[in-house]
């Protein structure tokens, strides 16, 4: 169990969050949107 704990952490950490588009996101990443936000807000 522990191990697939790890590996689908893994996978949202370097696959879905960083390459993955999504079309709600204006087909960016997750990684993206959380940056833009963070350095573009007031």
């Amino acid at each position: 169990m522990e191990e697939a704990r790890l590996e689908l952490a893994e996978y949202l950490d370097l696959y879905y969050n960083t390459q993955r588009l999504h079309s709600a996101l204006g087909y960016c990443t997750p990684l993206e949107i959380e940056l833009h936000y963070r350095f573009n807000l007031p």
